[in-house]
Formats: structure tokens, sequence, C-alpha cells
């Protein structure tokens, strides 16, 4: 008989199945198959938080399924994914399909290659019970959080509104940051900057530093004023020269969350496409003369561990493609932060010798921008330092110190594959490749210019996807599985807005983190969410009991909330409408932003007097190209950007390209910048009726190349048809076994009733002749019930008389017994 293998996704089987053979029968749960119930709580919270279990609707034809298979098998490896969640997962299918020890094992994969896979294979082991405990204590806590903490914010904020522990926590990390940002007073200051040539005509710029006595700020204009005049019409001359060499390492290789950062910053990939993305290159990609293989290693991880095989491939792929000088001579390690639970490598590519220009044609866009990212890391974390000649110069001037400096690269080291970005672009750009012309100490300077400049403090920056991961990880809130989700779930519950990459909290998100701040400290709070996750890692090391855990967290948060229902008792908290500018065309009141079943809309505050809405759009500053109308920018139900006319439905205009505010050459209509699905071209257009106007603004792939991503479109959304054909087909055949059952079962009542209505009815004709005959003989009744009360009042009082009689002889012959 063959061994049956269940991991999680048909696209992991497929790419296992290859690799294992004919013996074996790979198979995919499609993830979980068995959860708490979806309309009751499901934990039973007086009995040791003891969670009902149930198989998910819908899933019963994958549970048949994979029922038959482990019948017709004789062993099943449970390879679900490498983490808690996998863990709990191979867990519930064990239970699931009833597979005893002796018939199952659990094997997990690091990456989806041929050894990696055999070798799990041939190292199985039992399920880890304290990884499944962890994440039941998790699913647990966060069941209970839900399902209490919820209901209190229908009854005292808004229906609806839901709780939890780590999406509460991020949402008052916007909160907090807002909140900053509207307590910040700018303050002023001033810079004054001088353009300076040299004899040898070589320009740079240097900045006022302060005078020989150190450093000195320039807090308004007067003082500025001061020192230009000071300095206007007098000599610069070059001071002290520091010229040095400075080496700058590689950056560690990615964990999830520095990826989630990077794929945010350099590619504006969300979180949650990030992992999504990762997940299909862990899978498996099919590639040309090598089938189907998983490009990366689990992606899933907060460990900066590389295995030594992986680094000394690393090794040999650098010496040989960019030569020695470029490897540091030994494997670099990194040290992986205290906290970290370690499980897993760091994010890698699995083949690092499959460059991603070489599979280029095999991926789809964000699938190589990613793999390129991944690929170019991990192999910059093996190479050599860069090394910068450095300049740095300070420049007198009446008395007064102006400071330059600047840097040329020696070497680019790792610098050639890969360079780090940062969320301060500021500070990317500040000095990137400023190389300063030739000077001595001692030389004279001339100057062109003597600028001043006023500035003001800026206030902390909003939160970016990126940097509010990095907040949460600072602080040990979530682990790497929770940051995407987490930050999905705040966006979509209107917790929480983005607005270009900034996120800051909307009103609802204000009000409900406000109450839960000051009445529930176990959901909100900072360290209190920190240490929770450092007791659910105890679980999982086996150094802390699960079920302990939950009664330590439960008595507090009942507490909280039985407490917070007596200090709100009558009370609704009442959130704000956000106000904007934009007038209603019926009263003339500003309209506020409303949430409905399709999303934010406006409406006039005057409702119900004044019952004026309109969708929320965003004026581009481009012209209708038909009526000349403005060009609005909206969002479809699915949360895609489109274009129209403001005008839209009156006037029919819509387009998926970008409108621009500069005007056609040619006819002076707005143009749209438009770029081709296939060939990457990007061309500014204009979209006037017989205009025809057209500019190249970037070139695409080659014809070969574009003409496959045309296939693999159409690919994909044969197979995206295909699914939804399936889906919608499945849905009609349950709707009619429904329709069906309810048919039978009002067939049956009717009868049933009928049945019933006989019987009463003949009880009742029954009933009529014996009540007359009982109405007939009431005083023959009556006379004959007197004298059978007084025989048994005579036989009661006999009984009586020999029961003590006997408990009398029992307790003279030491009988402890009652006989009576």
């Amino acid at each position: 008989m063959s061994k049956l293998v269940i991991v999680e996704s048909p696209a992991k089987a497929k790419t296992i199945g290859k690799y294992l053979g004919t013996d074996y029968v790979v198979k995919a749960s499609m993830g979980h198959l068995r959860d708490l119930p979806k309309k009751k709580m499901g934990v039973d919270i007086e009995h040791d938080f003891k969670p009902q279990y149930i198989p998910i609707e819908g899933k019963d034809k994958i549970i048949n399924e994979l029922r038959e298979a482990a019948d017709d098998c004789d062993f099943v490896y449970l390879a679900t994914d490498p983490d808690r969640e996998g863990e709990a997962i191979s867990w519930h299918l064990k239970e699931l399909l009833m597979l005893g020890d002796s018939r199952s094992q659990r094997v997990t994969f690091n990456e989806i290659t041929k050894n990696a896979v055999k070798y799990g294979i041939e190292h199985p082991r039992d399920i880890d019970i304290d990884l499944v405990n962890a994440q039941q204590a998790r699913r647990i806590l966060d069941r209970v959080v839900g399902y209490q903490l919820s209901p209190f914010l229908w009854r005292k904020v808004k229906r609806g509104l839901s709780a939890g522990r780590v999406q509460s926590v991020a949402t008052r990390l916007v909160v907090d940051r807002e909140n900053e940002i509207r307590a910040f007073v700018p303050e002023e200051y001033w810079s004054i900057e001088a353009t300076l040539h040299t004899a040898a005509q070589g320009v740079f710029t240097a900045r006022f530093y302060g005078d020989r006595d150190g450093k000195a700020e320039l807090k308004n204009e007067g003082q500025a004023m001061a020192v230009v005049q000071a300095v206007t019409g007098k000599p610069f001359t070059v001071g002290t020269v520091k010229r040095g060499k400075k080496k700058k390492s590689a950056p560690a290789p990615f964990i999830t969350s520095t990826l989630q950062q990077e794929a945010s910053r350099k590619l504006n990939m969300t979180p949650r496409r990030t992992m999504s993305v990762a997940q299909e290159l862990y899978e498996g990609i099919e590639l040309p003369e090598v089938g189907l293989t998983g490009l990366i290693t689990y992606m899933r991880t907060d460990s900066l561990r590389l295995a030594d095989e992986a680094t000394a491939a690393a090794a040999d792929f650098i010496r040989a493609k960019y030569g020695g000088q470029y490897y540091p001579g030994k494997a670099r390690v990194f040290k992986t932060k205290g906290g970290a639970q370690d499980a897993h490598e760091a994010i890698r590519p699995s083949n690092v010798s499959l460059e991603p220009d070489a599979i280029r044609g095999s991926l789809s866009p964000d699938q190589y921008k990613l793999y390129k990212l991944i690929w170019s890391r991990f192999v910059a974390c093996q190479m050599a330092d860069a090394i910068l000649d450095t300049v740095s110069a300070d420049i007198l001037s009446a008395g007064y110190v102006f400071r330059t400096s600047g840097y040329t690269v020696a070497f680019p080291g790792f610098t050639a594959v890969y360079v780090e970005s940062t969320d301060d672009e500021k500070k990317d750009n500040k000095g990137e490749g400023k190389a300063l012309p030739p000077f001595d100490e001692g030389d004279a300077l001339t100057a062109e210019k003597v600028e001043p400049a006023q500035h003001f403090t800026q206030p902390p920056a909003r939160y970016t996807e990126a940097s509010l991961i990095r907040a949460m990880e600072e602080r040990g809130i979530g682990r790497p599985s929770t940051y995407a989700p987490t930050i999905s779930t705040i966006l979509d519950r209107d917790y929480v807005a983005k607005e270009n990459k900034a996120l800051r909290p909307t009103p609802l998100g204000e009000g409900v983190t406000g109450l839960l701040v000051d009445k529930f400290k176990s959901v909100a709070d900072y360290e209190f969410t920190a240490n929770m996750e450092h007791e659910l890692d105890e679980v999982e090391a086996g150094k802390l009991d699960y079920i302990q855990l939950l009664h330590n967290f439960y008595g507090g948060f009942e507490s909280a909330l039985q407490q917070a229902e007596v200090d709100l008792e009558g009370q609704r908290i009442k959130i704000e409408d956000e106000v904007t500018d934009v007038i209603c065309d019926k009263c003339g009141r500003n309209m506020v932003i409303k949430s409905g079943r399709f999303g934010k809309f406006l409406a006039c505050p005057g409702y119900p007097e004044c019952t004026n809405t309109k969708p929320i759009t965003e004026d581009t500053g481009a012209a209708c190209p038909v009526c000349g109308a403005k060009v609005v920018k909206k969002k479809s139900a699915r949360g895609y950007v489109y274009y129209s006319c403001d005008k839209y439905p009156e006037c029919q205009f819509i387009t998926w390209d970008k409108p621009l505010k500069t005007q056609c050459p040619t006819c002076d209509s707005s143009l749209f910048r438009h770029t081709d699905r296939d060939s990457k071209e990007v061309r500014d257009v204009c979209l006037r009726e017989g205009c025809g106007y057209s500019e190249l603004v970037k070139e695409g792939v080659s014809p070969e190349e574009a003409e496959k991503n045309r296939l693999r479109r159409e690919a994909r959304a044969a197979k995206a048809a295909e699914r939804a054909a399936q889906k919608e087909k499945e849905e009609a055949e349950q709707k009619e076994a429904k329709k069906a059952a309810k048919k039978a079962t009002a067939k049956k009542t009717p009868a049933k009733k009928t049945a019933g209505k006989m019987a009463a009815d003949g009880k009742k004709a029954a009933a009529k002749p014996a009540a007359k005959k009982a109405a007939a003989k009431p005083a023959a009744k009556k006379a004959a019930a007197k004298p059978a009360a007084k025989k048994a009042a005579a036989t009661n009082k006999a009984t009586a008389a020999k029961k003590t009689t006997t408990r009398k002889k029992a307790a003279e012959n030491g009988g402890g017994a009652d006989a009576g």
C-alpha cells in the first residue's frame, strides 16, 4: 500500500508529489479543517476553557476525501507548515481523521526542494503538543476576548465592532502617534548654506556649524542674518581637513518583519501581499528543465540563523560571479535577537544559483520582484564590506565655522548587489554619492552665495505599514505570523485609514482605543500584551501550562469587564463623524464620512431633514477628455482604484489609466499614463477621441516575454474562472440539497398534524359521554367517599402502631437499622 502525505495547499502538494514519486499520495487540506464554531464562543470557561472543535462548514468534501485516502494508505505523514499554526493543523487532522500514533507522524520542510523533502520524510517525529497548546492558547484567548468584549463595544459604542489583543494594541500605537503629532509645538530654527568655489573651479556647499567655541544654533532670523552679514564679502578658507576610510557592513538576511518592511519601502507591497507572494515562492514554481521547485525557505521566522550548506553555496557563487575580493574569507554569522523563537532559518533562496533574471520568465511580476529582493539580500549578507573614502572639512570665515563632508566609494563590496532602504527618504538620499572636489588646509575659497533658510521642527512622522511592523517587533507585540493579518484587520475594520503610505486613526479607532485603554489593561496595554506573547513562548517551550495561562488572563479580564459595565451603566460613547470640506449641494453643510454595507460614503449631517449622499472621490486635477469636467479617483467594491468623470453616469468616461496634470501638446486635453499589462511598456496617452497622441515613457520587455506574460495572465484568469464556476456549482448543489430537505420536511409535517388532529378529535368525542356520566352521579360519589375515608383512617392508625412496636424490639435487640 502507498503512503499519504497531507500538506496545506495544492501548489505545495504538487511540488512535493513530484519529489516523492508514485509510492506516495500527496493531498492538500486547504488550511484548517476543524475550528471553534462560528456562531457561538465554543469555549467552556467553567471547565478549564475546554474548546469545542467542529468541522468547518463547507469542508465536508475535503474531509471525506482525506478520510478515504487515509483508509487506502498504510501510513500518513502530516506535513503542514513548520510553525505553531501548522502544528495545530496537523493535530486537528490527526484527531479528525482518527489516526493513531502507529499510523501517522509529523514531518516538516524548511524549504520545498528535493533534498529537503526527502530529508523530512526520512526524519518524522511525533506531533509537538507544546506547539499545539501554544496555538490553542492564542486561539482561545482571541475567542474569549472577541466574544465577550465585542458585545460590550456594541452596547457602549456601535454595533458590528470587534476587539482583539494584538489588533487593539496596534491601533493604539497609531492613535498614540497621532496624539503626539497633535501635541507637537513646532520650533523655529535657521540654517545657512554657502556655495563655494576652489581655485581649480571645483564647486561644493558647506553648512553653518558654529564658531570657534563649538556648535551654535540659529533660532531666529536676526541671528541668521547677523552671520550672513558678517561673512558676506569676507574670504573663506579651508580649515581642518579629515580624511579616512569607513567600512559599511552588509545587512542581515531577511526575517519576516524585515522582509515586510523592505517590500513595503522598495516594492510598495502591503504586508499581506508580501506574505501571499512569499508563500507562492515557498510552495513551488514551475521552472523550465527543472520543473516544480520551491524558491525560498519558510517565510515566517524571526531567526537570523543560516544553514552551513547555504553559506557555503553563497561563498562559491560570490567568488565565481564577483571575484574573490568580494568574499570576506569566511561565512558571516548574524546574532538572533533575544526572545526570538529561532525555529527556522532566516528567509533565503533555496538555491542561490537560481538568479532572478535567469528565471524571470517563469515568475509573475510580483514574484520576480520579491524573489529578487530576497535573493539579493541573502547574497549581499555574505559579501565583503563596502569601503568608503571619507572627507570632512571645516571652512572658516569671519570667525564662523561652516562644515562640509562627503565620500567616494573605494570598494563597493556588498553594495554591488544590494543597498538597504530606510523609512526616512531624506536620510536615504543624504550625501548619496556626494564627492568633494580636491582641496587642502589653508586653501582660499570664493563664496558664490550665502543663503539663509527658515525651518521649523517637524512632528514625528505617522506610521507606515513598514514602520508599524518595526514598532510592534521592538515592543514584542505579535509574532512573525501575526504582523500582516493584524495590519489588514485594523484597516478592514476602519480603526485605521491609509493615506498614501501613512496610517492615521479614524474617529472610530480613537474612540474604541480610548475606551479600551481606560477600562481594559489586558487588551490595550503594551507591556501586558508583550508579556502575554512571552508566556505563549513559554507554553511552546513546555515551561508553562496553557490552561494556567488562560486562568491567569481571564481573572483580570472578567473583573475589568464587570467593572466597565458598572462604570458605563446607561452611557453610550458617541463617535464623532469625520467632517470633510465637501459642501452639501442641498443645504450647504459640510458633509461627513459615513460607513455602509458597500464601504464609505459622504452624507449630510442634517439627516433626516437632509438625505443627500455622495460617493467619496478625490480630484486628480485632470479634465475629462469627453466633456471637460473633473476626473476623479474612485475605488471599486473590491478596493481597486479607477478614474471616472465627476459627472458619471451622465458622462460615461471611465478608465484604469492614471490621469496626469500635464496637457496633450496636440489638443490640450489632459494626458493619462497607460501601462501595458503584458509588455509593461509605459506611455503617456491622450484619450480624447480622434487625437491619438502617445509618448513612450518607459520601454517594456521583449515581444517574446510579453507574449509569455499574456499567456500566463490568461491561464491565471481561466483558472480563476474555473474555480469561480466550481464554487458556484457547489453552492447551487448545496442550495438544491437544502431545498429538497426542506420540501421533504414540509411534506412530513402536514401528515403528522392531520394524524394528531384526528386523534385529538377522537379523544374529545370519547370524553363527552364520560363527562355527562360523571356529572350525573356527584352525590353518589360524595356519599360513598365518607365510609371509605373512615376506613382509611383506621388502617393508617393500626399501621403506625405496628411500626412503633417493631422499632422498640429492634432497639432492645441492639439492631442499628431503622426497620421502618
